[in-house]
């Protein structure tokens, strides 16, 4: 497998590498990549699982219960659940969100897709996602996966990030830009 050495560098790149061999393995790549976005979803809606999952002073134990018992409600795969486990004991559990990027960027590689992310003043269209897609397909040349979220700080326009590229037609990019060719 193929992955960028920046991925493998870094100790939640090493945790997501490996937990992506044993999906490989099982040849379950797809469940649990969609049981880590299942657990990212809960980490962006809970403060409190954010606070938990770096607190050193939960025991390794308690804290591998809770995230066992979490995997179970969330009905995560045991092989998502006991990686959790892995990572409770280990204390790593506030690598999670670092390595579910890392994860769901091999996985992406793997399938030869490359994931943009999008910032909007305003929800879009399906079609305008659709076109979109399109434009950043052709630009790319492999299939570009969507990440959307609504900044209203932008006023219009959007910024889209694909890797270390960015473009930002934003309008408050333009405004900017244009009170410092003011300011001279």
């Amino acid at each position: 497998m193929d992955v960028s050495a920046g991925i493998q560098a870094s100790l939640a790149g090493r945790y997501a590498s490996a937990l992506f061999d044993l999906a490989s393995e099982a040849g379950t790549v797809t469940a649990v990549e969609r049981d880590l976005e299942t657990f990212a979803d809960a980490l962006s809606e809970s403060a409190e699982l954010r606070a938990l999952i770096r607190n050193p002073e939960v025991s390794r134990e308690a804290l591998g219960r809770v995230l066992s018992g979490l995997g179970e409600k969330l009905g995560l795969s045991e092989l998502t659940r006991n990686f959790l486990g892995v990572l409770a004991q280990n204390r790593r559990a506030g690598e999670l969100p670092a390595t579910i990027r890392a994860f769901q960027s091999i996985a992406a590689a793997q399938r030869g897709e490359v994931t943009a992310e999008v910032a909007s003043a305003h929800p879009l269209t399906d079609e305008q996602l659709t076109t979109l897609e399109q434009k950043l397909r052709a630009r790319e040349g492999r299939t570009v996966k969507l990440k959307t979220r609504v900044e209203p700080e932008l006023l219009g326009g959007l910024v889209v990030t694909i890797g270390s590229q960015r473009i930002d037609s934003s309008i408050r990019s333009r405004l900017n830009t244009l009170a410092q060719a003011m300011k001279g």
